[in-house]
C-alpha cells in the first residue's frame, strides 16, 4: 500500500496550486494523509480526486476544514494503527505536543505538521513523521513529502524537492 503523506500546505497563501511534484506522487497512492494547515477546501477536493484522504485541521484552518475534518484521529492502516495530529499549541516542542496528543492510546505511528520541518525517526517504539511542507520551506533549502509504503516492509521516505511549481 502506497501512501502520501503531506501537510501545511497553505493555500491559498504559500502557493496557487499543489507542485506537481506532490501531484504525480499522489495519481498512484492509495491513500494521502493531510497533517492540516490546508487553508482551503479546494486542497481536500483536489487531493480527493487523486485518491483517498484523511487528515486534521490545523491551526490558520478555518470553519470550512473544521467542518471537513477533525482536529486529530487514529486511523488503521494495513495493520498499523497511525495517529494524525497538526500539533499546534502552547508551550512545549511541536513534537511533544504531537507525542501527547496520542498518549492514552496504543498507536504506532503518529505524523504531524505545524513545524514545517520534515521529520522521520523512532520515539519510544512510534515511529514519528512529519512531511515539512510542498509549499512553503521557510528556510529549509527544500520542499518536503514523505511516501509510506506499506507491506511486508515498512519503507517510510522523505522527498526533498526544489521547484514547486
Amino acid at each position: 500500500m502506497k501512501v502520501i503523506i503531506t501537510g501545511d500546505t497553505h493555500i491559498p497563501g504559500r502557493g496557487s496550486k499543489l507542485p506537481n511534484r506532490l501531484t504525480q506522487a499522489c495519481s498512484d497512492a492509495d491513500l494521502i494523509i493531510h497533517t492540516g494547515d490546508w487553508r482551503s477546501p479546494e486542497v481536500f477536493e483536489t487531493l480527493s480526486s487523486l485518491a483517498e484522504v484523511r487528515g486534521v485541521y490545523g491551526n490558520v484552518d478555518g470553519e470550512e476544514m473544521r467542518a471537513l475534518v477533525p482536529a486529530r484521529q487514529v486511523i488503521d492502516i494495513g495493520g498499523l494503527r497511525i495517529g494524525i495530529v497538526h500539533g499546534h499549541g502552547d508551550k512545549k516542542t511541536t513534537e511533544q505536543r504531537a507525542v501527547e496528543a496520542f498518549a492514552n492510546e496504543q498507536v504506532d505511528a503518529i505524523v504531524f505538521g505545524h513545524s514545517h520541518i520534515p521529520v522521520i525517526k523512532y520515539f519510544k517504539g512510534m515511529l514519528l513523521m512529519n512531511p515539512g511542507s510542498p509549499t512553503d520551506k521557510r528556510k529549509l533549502p527544500f520542499y518536503s513529502f514523505i511516501t509510506l509504503d506499506i507491506g511486508e516492509e515498512l519503507r517510510p521516505e522523505l522527498i526533498l524537492f526544489q521547484d514547486k511549481s
